[in-house]
């Protein structure tokens, strides 16, 4: 919106100033109600009022015009020719919706059989979609590339139904014999492990050897595993009995290890080694999510039996994870020397490794390792300045941009269109606008287009758009610190860092005081709606759900929460940050037998969304504690000491359990 007038100009300039910021802003508004209404005739596919819609828009020259020309053409592209839909393509080609409606065109191109105005448009196409995929190695194929066929198994090796046009395709790839019987067992395989039946029942209708009754045996072995071991309804025999008897195993296994490993020694001699490998590391997977200790010893039973090194990559973490919780540093670096290229070198298998190397007495190895970690900004990398003694000293590489670099931005038009999406609540499009400008930019352009979001006060973007640099960094538009005048004395009040409230904070919201999870957790700190109950009873506050988005209130509710937790578990900010997360039962749940250093207790956590959820709060807080000027300690000490859960604290069951997912899904289309 317009800039108000400075007070150093002359009264009249200021008038006639202010009479062109009222105009501009009713020019905005008549566009914005138009705009609003565009919307609503596209989402009702009403495509008369639409058209009547955008021809008074671009009357306007209204800056979100081509919006709703681009909405218009959805509802019409069926019957649009060829050629007016690449026009149109071509003269939004700066658009984010250019490329979206190029992957319906060539989903419409495909359906008509039209496989020479598919080649020709496939080339220009920028993202992601299985559906267009499918019909692109088809398209090859028809078009006498036949080795697009053996390209397209990465499509088929898929645990997910794939969209139907992708069957098509693996006819095609079966007939030519670009898929084998051997390939149809392995996806049949990857459906039964992540328990996706029905896709499990399609994939077998591939298999020569299997009769369509056949499949009923796929339910009962799902329904009721131990039935089907025990009275042997299929035999060991034929790959489908195998495959079967090996789910219901697995199926076993997910609920007691012991038992699914007693009915496994009664057909342990009819397996192959290749099937006992595979029984084991699912065994492994699902004792060492339930951080049972025999779980080394059947990830070592897998490896063994396996040869060719099958295990996969989640198996393989979990086997660093489960040495971890045994401090047993030789099988880290062992497990992690079998990881591929591309998963060793992630930096929490970077940062364990040189730990085990550490302990191993070989620092000179660990310290290489150290060094390159230090200077990578996240979780591992602050743990990787603690061991080389440097956290608090190692100066940060800090850049402040101009106004002069801003205005550059706000001057950008993806820019105002974010802005003007923004201002009529489409996030996603907004977010996706903003995606598309900032692709490519410099660590400068990337912080100036972070401190133009600061100043409007959209913190979600600030934050993951400052995250993005690499060398030059602005820690003050990373780790904003909005509302401190309510945040700080709630933080007092509650007696509890505020580091950590402000750390909590942005990983729940990002400061978005609106957002709202797909669980109902809502407001700035993310409170589900029965625990804002809760703590408003507890502390005397007159209540109604309402109120939740309420800047004070939430805060008030939520740093309470933080308060009671903290003091579930006696001091440990990182139990009470699980259980901010995941709930106290379970923070408690994950604890150790014996203490466990607070790095290996986050590293350990079940649930992946809860790990890394941990992970960055802490270090959040870590950073924090620079920007706010307050008492700072090391990442790792800050991790501290988790006790043995016979030192763990008794769990009060008055409270409600606090699950909460993350109210901003930065994955899309941001990050």
């Amino acid at each position: 919106m317009c800039k108000l007038f400075k007070q150093t100009i002359t009264s009249s300039l200021a008038i006639i100033s202010l009479l062109g910021c009222f105009a501009a802003n009713a020019f905005a508004a008549a566009g914005d109600d138009t705009f609003l209404q565009a919307r609503s005739a596209y989402d009702k596919k009403n495509a008369i009022a639409l058209s009547q819609h955008v021809q008074t828009l671009q009357n306007q020259s209204y800056i979100l015009a081509p919006y709703a020309d681009y909405w218009l053409m959805l509802l019409n592209l069926e019957d649009a020719d060829n050629q007016t839909v690449i026009d149109f393509i071509n003269n939004y080609s700066e658009y984010p919706f250019a490329d979206r409606l190029r992957g319906e065109y060539l989903k419409k191109l495909a359906k008509n059989q039209d496989w020479q105005s598919f080649a020709s448009e496939i080339v220009n196409y920028q993202l992601e979609d299985p559906a267009v995929a499918c019909y692109a190695a088809e398209s090859s194929a028809i078009n006498g590339d036949v080795s697009s066929l053996a390209g397209a198994k990465s499509l088929w090796m898929q645990a997910k139904e794939q969209p139907a046009n992708c069957s098509n395709l693996y006819d095609r790839m079966q007939a030519a014999g670009a898929l084998t019987q051997d390939e149809v067992w392995d996806r049949f395989r990857l459906a039964l492990a992540e328990t996706r039946i029905n896709l499990a029942k399609a994939i077998v209708k591939r298999a020569n050897t299997v009769e369509a009754a056949q499949t009923k045996l796929i339910d009962k072995a799902y329904a009721s595993p131990s039935i089907f071991i025990n009275k042997k309804l299929l035999n060991y025999k034929t790959r489908f009995g195998r495959e079967l008897n090996l789910f219901a195993l697995n199926r076993i296994a997910k609920a007691d290890s012991f038992q699914a490993l007693s009915a496994f020694k009664n057909s342990e001699n009819l397996m192959s080694a290749e099937d006992k490998s595979y029984f084991y590391g699912r065994l492994a997977l699902q004792a060492a999510q339930r951080q049972e200790p025999q779980a080394l010893q059947w990830f070592t039973l897998a490896d063994d039996f396996d040869k060719d090194g099958t295990l996969n990559k989640d198996q393989l973490a979990w086997f660093v994870r489960t040495a971890l919780r045994e401090k047993n540093w030789p099988m880290v670096l062992k497990s992690v020397a079998k990881m591929p290229p591309d998963q060793a070198e992630e930096g929490a298998w970077r940062y364990w490794k040189a730990r085990a190397l550490t302990a191993q007495g070989q620092s000179l190895e660990a310290n290489t390792l150290y060094a390159k970690l230090s200077t990578e900004r996240h979780f591992y990398g602050w743990l990787a300045q603690d061991e080389l003694k440097d956290s608090l000293s190692a100066p940060l590489n800090t850049y402040k941009v101009s106004d002069i670099e801003v205005g550059e931005i706000a001057n950008t038009p993806a820019f105002q269109r974010a802005e003007a999406l923004l201002r009529n609540d489409l996030k996603w499009e907004a977010k996706t606008e903003w995606a598309q400008a900032t692709k490519g930019f410099d660590d400068k352009q990337l912080l100036a287009a972070a401190e133009f979001a600061a100043r409007k006060n959209w913190y979600d973007l600030a934050i993951i758009t400052a995250d993005k640099t690499t060398e030059m960094h602005d820690y003050a538009l990373r780790y904003p610190a909005p509302y401190r005048n309510l945040m700080k004395p709630a933080a007092r009040d509650q007696a509890i860092d505020e580091a950590w409230v402000y750390g909590i904070t942005r990983q729940e919201s990002r400061f978005v005081y609106s957002a709202k999870s797909n669980v109902g957790a809502s407001g700035l700190m993310q409170l589900m709606p029965a625990t804002a109950k809760w703590a408003a009873k507890r502390v005397g506050m007159d209540y109604n759900h309402s109120m939740i988005h309420e800047l004070n209130t939430n805060i008030a509710l939520g740093t309470y929460y933080l308060r009671y937790t903290l003091d579930l578990f006696k001091g440990q900010e990182v139990m009470a940050t699980a259980a901010y997360n995941a709930g106290p039962n379970r923070a408690k749940k994950w604890q150790a037998s014996t203490p466990l250093e607070g790095a290996i207790y986050a590293e350990t956590i079940p649930f992946s969304e809860t790990r890394l959820y941990v992970q960055k709060v802490m270090a959040n807080a870590h950073l924090y504690a620079f920007q706010l000027g307050l008492k700072s300690t090391s990442l790792k000490q800050r991790l501290g000491i988790i006790p043995g859960n016979l030192a763990a604290p008794v769990e009060d069951n008055s409270s409600p359990e606090l699950v909460v997912e993350p109210a901003i899904d930065t994955s899309k289309p941001i990050e």
